[in-house]
């Protein structure tokens, strides 16, 4: 009986074998196929990325660099050439342009000159989000995404040695204390050496000059809530914040340099303490760094500087990548712009930024040697002021410096005044509180008020609100006078324009900086037109002296090329606005920049 079954058991019946074994060989075959052409695609994309072979043809992606990290981008821009990227069918090849990045702003937002500059970039890497403030400040247009940080450098205070030493061994030295320390005659005494007399600092232009603005903002950080920052519009308006600014702005020292790099020359040409008419200036560690081994061509001083990390909230450059946008920034740029900071900010390229005297999160390298340079660890990063408010502070320390400028402001109030600014508010509403506010701020300095509009004065579309007199002689005049600001009809700009500026050439105050602002939403739609305005200008502008007219511009309406030759005429600046949520940043960052001529 077992055997039985046994028997059975064997020769129990089932599915042929062969079907089973055929279809199996037909979904191998599939499988393999399908594999065969997944892979031979990639490899055929792979080979024609590798070979340059791009059907869309060559694309150039050019980059502006501030000078001080010009060749490490170079470096790192040479490794990605390398990897022949392909961006939308495209191969892009990537130029490094090191320029000044104030001639950058200059050329993107007024008149790109290729012969000084080269062909019109597509990308910035500024030492700080300072300049991509100021770009968005006067046109937002222009910045095609988010700038993000790709290394960063502290401000120090750049020193000779011998100073160097007794300011580290005194009492605590903090950025808060400049104000206070550079006012004081006898400012070395507190630091052991009353026979060095007084402890000056060169301030060159915040506006050009960025590790400036950031140690001007480090020192007013003192006054916001808990000491570190950052910075607000509110802070600003105090008067015993004014009072310290005006302090500050007023110890700059006889003949001050115009820029970081030479009052860095000037002391290393006199080494001694107060040789070179002051006693330090505010640098960017890697700036202090390159002066040192002489890495931008001159020669490496004889004694080099030293630099001393202040104690408490640490201004930090953050060298911030910025795609632009615009007409002359194709889609495939656009992208590869990105692609390029995404690879900046790897590893490997991080230590090639790292070993030209950057800092980064990825590597502790450090160039070796590095005289004057400790590459001190920074415990606490000042918390900075937002992108308004450091228009605002720059603006601040420009009517407090030299006396203050002489600013006649004309202002549209025709009906489209009263539309939509942003942000649920008129633009009228917004036109008053930048100019309220500017008014609050201001430390000194002369501003007067002019509108415009049609027949405010009988026939006449101007009409002068508040004469251009010393802001302090006049402060409750001028925000009474804004308050009054309301929209009316026409936009009579040229006929207007004319009137402001015989009247700014007839009050004109020497040895002052004078200039028109026009703010305005609307094209001139009465009264002389462009061509009369013009004939008229070239008139009032022979042998006069000189008013720059700058012009913000509010949203699409303006009329932008003719506003833009008025501008370009006189030797101001035509800044666009979105909507009018914008101009205080804008009018800011007018005033607190010197004039094109």
């Amino acid at each position: 009986m077992a055997r039985h079954r046994t028997l059975r058991t064997r020769v129990r019946r089932g599915i042929a074998g062969w079907p089973v074994a055929v279809v199996g060989l037909v979904v191998l075959v599939v499988l393999g196929w399908l594999s065969w052409t997944w892979m031979g695609g990639v490899l055929e994309r792979r080979t024609a990325a590798q070979a340059g072979d791009c059907s869309e043809g060559e694309a150039v992606l050019r980059v502006a660099v501030t000078p001080s990290i010009g060749d490490a981008v170079r470096d790192v821009a040479q490794r990605w050439s390398a990897t022949r990227p392909v961006v939308y069918d495209h191969c892009i090849r990537v130029e490094v342009q090191a320029v000044d990045s104030e001639l950058v702003l200059e050329g993107l937002t007024q008149d790109w000159n290729t012969a000084d500059l080269g062909e019109r970039v597509q990308a910035w890497l500024p030492d700080s989000t300072l300049w991509a403030d100021r770009l968005a400040a006067q046109n937002h247009a222009l910045i095609g995404a988010v700038p993000e940080s790709v290394a960063t450098s502290p401000v120090l205070l750049a020193l000779p040695e011998a100073a160097s030493q007794a300011l580290m061994s005194g009492s605590s030295f903090r950025w808060t204390d400049l104000p206070e320390v550079t006012s004081d005659s006898a400012g070395w005494a507190r630091y052991g050496k009353p026979e060095w007399g007084p402890l000056t600092v060169a301030m060159p232009d915040p506006t050009t000059n960025t590790a400036t603005a950031m140690a001007v903002q480090s020192a007013l950080a003192g006054a916001s809530p808990d000491g570190r920052g950052p910075v607000t519009a509110d802070v600003l308006a105090l008067q015993p914040v004014k009072d310290t600014l005006a302090r500050f702005a007023a110890t700059k020292p006889a003949n001050a340099p115009e820029s970081t790099w030479e009052a860095l020359d000037r002391m290393s040409e006199a080494p001694s303490v107060n040789g070179a008419g002051f006693s330090a200036v505010p640098v960017f560690e890697v700036d202090l760094y390159r002066h040192n081994v002489g890495a931008d061509g001159g020669a490496a001083p004889a004694q080099p500087l030293h630099g001393v990390a202040a104690g408490g909230p640490t201004p930090v450059a953050d060298f911030p990548f910025v795609p632009l946008a615009g007409d002359d920034v194709s889609e495939a740029q656009e992208r590869a712009a990105q692609s390029f900071r995404e690879f900046l900010t790897e590893d490997d390229q991080q230590t090639v930024l790292a070993e030209a005297g950057l800092r980064v999160g990825a590597t502790s390298v450090r160039p070796s040697p590095s005289p004057g340079v400790r590459w001190a660890a920074t415990t606490e990063n000042l918390v900075a002021a937002d992108a308004t408010t450091t228009q605002q502070i720059s603006a601040a320390w420009a009517t407090a410096s030299d006396g203050g400028q002489v600013v006649t402001v004309l202002v549209d109030v025709s009906g489209s005044m009263e539309e939509d600014g942003g942000g649920g508010r008129t633009r009228v509403d917004w036109l008053r509180t930048a100019l309220s506010g500017q008014v609050e701020r201001s430390v000194s300095g002369s501003l007067g008020l002019w509108e415009f509009s049609r027949a405010l004065d009988g026939d006449v579309p101007y009409r002068q609100l508040v004469p251009t007199k010393p802001v302090a002689e006049q402060r409750q005049a001028l925000l009474d006078g804004i308050a009054r600001l309301e929209p009316r009809s026409a936009t009579q700009l040229y006929t207007s324009l004319v009137a402001v500026y015989e009247s700014a050439q007839r009050d004109f105050q020497q040895g002052k900086q004078n200039r028109i602002v026009v703010i305005t939403d609307g094209p001139n739609d009465g009264g002389l037109n462009f061509q009369q305005l013009t004939a008229r200008m070239d008139q009032l502008q022979v042998g006069a002296n000189p008013v720059p007219i700058s012009v913000v511009a509010i949203g699409s309406e303006p009329e932008r090329l003719p506003l833009s030759e008025i501008a370009g005429r006189t030797g101001g600046t035509l800044s666009v606005v979105d909507d009018a949520s914008g101009l205080d940043p804008a009018l800011a960052e007018l005033l607190s920049t010197a004039p094109v001529r």
